[in-house]
């Protein structure tokens, strides 16, 4: 099982994909962009900046965290009593780049059950979706 210290847990997705991360940067922190392949949001890439993603179904309060250009990203999560915190690292390949992504934060009380499964089930989409747009940008 679990280790005893192990109060949360993480979604993580790993893909390769065949593009430099300053290509990968711009989907990830424009606002239009972003738009188009998670949700709907107030987005600017700048340190403490508070912004929005907002869906059907409600809307998420965020702030950057983390800002370093074309290489990390992070920004809180939080929605519906979870507190969590999303990473994007984006590392050169001879191919393009190893995006990671990284949802930190859910607790194991059955209650963020439904939370957990919902990002693991939902964060490879929104990667198929990143790609899609990726492949229009010049």
């Amino acid at each position: 099982m679990n280790a005893p210290s192990a109060e949360t847990r993480s979604v993580v997705v790993e893909r390769e994909i065949g593009y430099p991360p300053e290509k990968i940067w711009r989907a990830l922190t424009q606002p239009h962009l972003i738009e188009e392949w998670l949700m709907k949001n107030d987005f600017k890439p700048e340190p403490n900046h508070r912004f929005q993603l907002s869906g059907a179904w409600g809307s998420v309060d965020c702030e950057v965290v983390a800002i370093e250009p074309h290489r990390r990203l992070a920004y809180t999560w939080a929605a519906f009593g979870l507190d969590s915190t999303v990473t994007w690292t984006l590392t050169p390949t001879a191919t393009g780049t190893h995006l990671r992504m990284e949802q930190a934060g859910f607790r194991t009380d059955p209650e963020q059950q439904q939370f957990y499964m919902g990002a693991e089930a939902s964060w490879p989409g929104y990667f198929d979706a990143l790609e899609d747009v990726l492949a229009r940008l010049e």
